[in-house]
């Protein structure tokens, strides 16, 4: 209420007025982060203090965590060769509901409230700070620009989609057209060849019908249903950027402390994380039916995100201040932006996207019973992890 009245008087205001009025807001918000009153307050936080211990367990967190991501990231693109892990199995469904459900939870209790107790935090002075929201403002805007991105890249991906298709329907022709042709002037004495073109006539009609065909029906090759890979492609790298951005905050905020209390926890608890975290986007860029290059090179990145981090934070542990003003509002809003990406992901591309196929309400009441449960299970594990990290 207090921001909306300081935010009134401008509607009656002039544009240089206005101007000048942004100019004095944009000079507040950079005295505020070059502020250092509060620069030593985390250092005086010797509770449970170690630095050796606490430099054991960020080799053990570095270690556990790398191995985990890895895993976790790994598991639906090599298990996809295998029966009971393959896209559209059982298992597969299950998992990655219960994945979904922990990627929900990390936007809703981990990234969200991280991002307003930062914002919020008496270090920061209370104007602008502490007169708006900022947290759930940036949550919402990142939540609109990845709907925005998400539709523009399918759309890239559709039109590139849909022009392979043309071009190998026209090269099928092609050969449609050489195979007619050559048996045709051979003369009558070549019966031997009409038969190998008629073949050949044929097996590319069979090509080009096998190519215009699409599940859905639409002309264009391009699937609306279940095996939709151009909106997979995309889904999987929004994911994967949404993951990347708070598992950088992670992996600093872990580097840097000092307080044994404080890694030994979360070494399991991001473990666990990190792993299921990672097969949700695995089997987003295994349904998206990426070549071996990219699917490593997005799996690569995502494993060594979080572990890259914790070096950074182990490096940086004698000079960076996480209390400092410039640290809270940079970690702010990247934890509020990671929020919104996350949240959006997860309702909207992992769990809707899934439940509401043809194949999941095709399927029996049992599946759709435990991918509910494996939804609900991965929302609450997470949940209550917060109580220790």
């Amino acid at each position: 209420m207090a921001f909306y009245e300081v935010l009134r008087p401008l509607l009656s205001l002039p544009l240089d007025r206005l101007h000048s009025f942004f100019e004095t807001l944009i000079q507040q918000l950079s005295r505020s982060l070059a502020n250092t009153e509060c620069a030593a307050d985390g250092a005086q936080s010797t509770g449970c203090r170690d630095d050796t211990v606490a430099m054991r367990l960020k080799v053990v967190a570095f270690l556990a965590i790398l191995v985990a991501s890895a895993a976790g990231v790994a598991t639906p693109l090599v298990g996809r060769n295998w029966r009971f892990l393959a896209t559209g199995s059982g298992a597969f469904v299950l998992t990655k509901a219960f994945a979904a459900g922990i990627i929900l939870a990390t936007g809703f209790v981990h990234m969200l409230p991280d991002g307003e107790e930062a914002l919020a935090n008496h270090c920061l002075p209370s104007w602008p700070w502490s007169e708006f929201p900022f947290a759930g403002f940036m949550a919402m805007a990142a939540a609109l620009g990845t709907l925005v991105l998400e539709f523009l890249g399918t759309l890239f991906y559709e039109r590139n989609h849909r022009t392979q298709r043309k071009e190998t329907m026209a090269e099928a022709a092609a050969v449609d057209e050489e195979s007619v042709a050559g048996p045709s002037s051979a003369g009558a004495e070549e019966d031997g060849m009409h038969i190998v073109g008629t073949h050949l006539h044929r097996h590319s009609h069979r090509q080009v019908a096998h190519v215009a065909a699409a599940p859905s029906g639409r002309a264009d090759g391009y699937d609306q249903g279940d095996d939709n890979s151009p909106r997979h492609a995309v889904v999987s790298q929004i994911l994967e950027l949404g993951i990347v951005s708070h598992s950088v905050i992670i992996g600093l905020s872990l580097g840097v402390s000092q307080s044994p209390c404080t890694i030994r926890p979360l070494v399991a608890a991001l473990s666990f994380h990190q792993f299921f975290e990672g097969f949700a986007l695995g089997g987003c860029i295994s349904q998206a039916q990426f070549g071996g290059m990219a699917a490593a090179t997005m799996a690569i990145f995502f494993a060594v995100t979080t572990p890259v981090g914790i070096a950074v934070g182990a490096v940086l542990s004698s000079s960076y201040n996480p209390d400092s003003p410039r640290a809270l509002v940079v970690e702010g809003l990247l934890d509020s932006v990671s929020a919104g990406i996350l949240i959006y992901m997860a309702l909207v591309d992992l769990i809707a996207a899934d439940f509401h196929t043809h194949s999941m309400r095709s399927s029996g009441a049992r599946l759709q019973g435990f991918s509910c449960l494996a939804l609900f299970l991965g929302a609450m594990s997470m949940s209550l992890l917060a109580l220790w990290a």
